[in-house]
């Protein structure tokens, strides 16, 4: 079976390479941010956000326990907000939108602050550099969102960015993502 995530994965490994600086807009239980941190390795750097604090003590046990060098940064904020922590280029980013997995339900990512974190992001990257932003269109708000995030990059300069969309056609609930590569 395709595993879309592990794609996204293989994606950002095509870019990310030991002594970059990558950011996870939404770190969850830290599973991207793991990934990225030992991608980057100790002379790299990952900065990784959140609003709700169980996420970041959750990502800083898991971290933790996977032996990951201390090269991440865990930020207790709105991802809209990198702009004020992250300063210069970054190589990748990863965006997993929707709602903490485990957490309460009530609580996702919301499309007023989405689209100016990937706004930001996208200004952020440097040459040759990706960002991935996977959707879960399986609720409301996620639907939504994955149209708006859709519209917007769609408007992106073909010249200077590559845009796609990988998605299980004949599941339309289905998580997808896209990827947006600089040239």
């Amino acid at each position: 079976m395709l595993r879309l995530l592990d794609l996204q994965k293989q994606l950002i490994l095509t870019h990310l390479k030991a002594g970059d600086t990558a950011v996870d807009f939404t770190m969850g239980n830290g599973h991207d941010t793991e990934f990225l941190s030992k991608t980057v390795g100790e002379k790299g750097q990952v900065y990784a956000f959140d609003i709700q604090a169980a996420a970041v003590e959750s990502t800083r046990e898991n971290l933790k326990a996977a032996l990951c060098p201390e090269n991440y940064t865990l930020i207790h904020d709105s991802h809209h907000r990198v702009k004020e922590y992250v300063k210069g280029e970054i190589r990748a980013g990863m965006f997993n939108l929707g709602y903490l997995p485990g957490g309460d339900k009530s609580i996702t990512t919301m499309r007023e602050t989405t689209l100016p974190a990937i706004q930001a992001a996208v200004s952020m990257l440097g040459a040759n550099s990706i960002l991935s932003v996977a959707v879960y269109p399986g609720h409301e708000e996620g639907e939504a969102e994955g149209k708006l995030v859709c519209e917007y990059l769609s408007t992106l300069d073909r010249f200077r960015y590559s845009v796609a969309q990988i998605r299980i056609i004949n599941s339309p609930t289905s998580p997808y993502f896209m990827a947006i590569e600089t040239k």
